[in-house]
């Protein structure tokens, strides 16, 4: 793409709805693979976080305790968050494509050397540092995947690739009974090892994503309509005579744009444009933000002190929630397309609240083993995967073009902030109690955040689905 900014000018365009009416191709697929393993990623990270916190604790060079394996979590989710916001302007400033390359990069050299570290200080440092370059993949890519996929598949294509998460974490999870088993490797290496297992993961991506185009609904607001074209034609021409759809198509006029996007766009999009929206956003982010990071972070530390779960087997116990969680998304995703969001999105919020609430009685009552909390918590997040999915899918869709990434990593910030980043350190801190009803008082605090969120979607939702994303949020550039 050329350096030198364009004149402004207005831009008459179908591409848009070129992009929508395409059939499912081998394109498509490529974005889903290249783009989607941030969400692998991800749940690498937080996977091995948990399941190694007791290895930390033991480590003779970390020796962590409960509160500072929590505040290492937190400092992570507070990375994330810093990062969002830095990477999610540049993606509406600079692309989408470049930013790819920088998160990925500082995802690679952070998770390297946090297998390196040596105290309690240069480990968080690192987590905190790896946190961001995963804040700033969910900005950059959440806005292109929206961006490059057909209408009619979004819903259930934004679920599948936030469900791979947990993909992630059933690698986290068998990498974790392998190498820290005792006697295979030395105390103090093996959840080292376990780190650099997503530094190398993140060097084959780099491959995966050379191949992939800036989205060309990016390049038609910033004044490149004939790049946009010929990436278009190009993707055109992969599909075959038969499923080819030549019916004319509504045009878009835009006004394209000198500058990035400045802080009053997104004032004018979420206040003046869509100020409820704004409040649904940030309401589904903070509730899921908690209700996660709250009870995955700090799962293994549960297993431990209340249970006795030695360190080598906690990975056995995260594996079915992870498989669950991934489960869930696939499973009802094309539901988010044909029955609709606000129905999806209030009743998987509702339904993992509910059965949270449930677990914490359970819990608390001694009820519970460490087998019978696992199949639990996999019922649990079988809907609750797809509910936090879906708050990803609410703010990249409902907001204009040309804020779409700031806006992702704005609501990412806020309900991470709000909800997330003091939630590990929360749950560290009761679980150090050893004192079963302050734990299950955070699980019911959890449980009722997403029953509450779930109202907020019946009152404020959006009919998204299977619709243009310039219908849904009519771009600040269109005539």
């Amino acid at each position: 793409m050329a350096e030198a900014l364009p004149p402004p000018c207005l831009v008459t365009t179908d591409i848009p709805p070129r992009l929508d009416r395409l059939p499912w191709i081998r394109f498509h697929s490529l974005v889903v693979l290249a783009l989607g393993i941030t969400w692998i990623l991800d749940g690498l990270e937080v996977t091995l976080a948990g399941a190694v916190s007791s290895a930390l604790k033991s480590s003779p060079s970390l020796h962590l305790s409960d509160a500072q394996v929590g505040a290492c979590a937190s400092a992570y989710l507070a990375g994330a968050v810093l990062g969002a916001l830095v990477f999610g302007w540049l993606a509406d400033k600079l692309g989408r494509r470049r930013l790819f390359f920088v998160t990925l990069g500082l995802y690679v050299a952070a998770t390297a050397s946090t297998a390196l570290a040596q105290d309690f200080t240069a480990f968080a440092l690192f987590r905190f540092l790896t946190g961001a370059g995963i804040g700033g993949e969910y900005a950059a890519i959440n806005s292109a995947i929206q961006e490059l996929i057909p209408a009619r598949f979004r819903g259930r294509t934004d679920l599948a690739i936030n469900g791979s998460f947990w993909l992630g974490a059933m690698l986290g999870s068998l990498g974790t009974v392998v190498l820290l088993e005792p006697g295979r490797l030395p105390s103090d290496v093996g959840w080292r090892v376990t780190f650099g297992i997503g530094a190398v993961l993140g060097l084959i991506v780099l491959f995966f994503r050379r191949s992939l185009p800036e989205s060309p609904r990016w390049l038609l607001v910033h004044g490149h309509p004939e790049e946009a074209e010929r990436i278009v034609v190009g993707i055109e021409g992969a599909v075959t005579r038969d499923r080819h759809d030549d019916t004319p198509l509504p045009h878009l006029r835009l006004h394209t744009r000198r500058g990035g996007t400045s802080l009053k766009d997104l004032a004018v999009s979420l206040f003046k444009h869509h100020p409820r929206r704004a409040v649904l956003g940030l309401v589904l982010m903070t509730a899921q933000a908690f209700f996660y990071n709250a009870i995955f972070f700090t799962y293994a530390l549960v297993l431990d002190r209340f249970f006795a779960v030695p360190a080598e087997s906690v990975g056995l116990h995260l594996l079915p929630f992870a498989v669950s969680n991934f489960v869930g998304p696939l499973a009802l995703g094309w539901l988010f397309d044909r029955w609709g969001r606000k129905p999806m999105i209030a009743g998987t919020y509702a339904a993992s609240g509910i059965l949270l609430g449930v677990t914490a009685l359970l819990f608390v009552s001694g009820g519970l083993h460490a087998g019978t909390l696992t199949i639990a918590f996999a019922v649990v997040f079988f809907f609750a995967s797809a509910a936090a999915s879906s708050a990803y899918l609410t703010v990249s869709e409902c907001f204009a073009l040309e804020v779409r990434a700031l806006a992702i990593a704005v609501f990412y910030a806020l309900g991470t902030g709000l909800g997330g980043i003091a939630a590990p350190w929360v749950f560290g801190t009761l679980i150090g109690t050893g004192d079963a009803h302050a734990v299950a008082w955070g699980y019911g605090f959890g449980a009722m955040l997403m029953v509450g969120a779930a109202f907020v979607e019946l009152w404020l939702g959006v009919a998204a689905e299977r619709r243009p994303l310039e219908d849904v949020a009519r771009p600040l550039s269109a005539q």
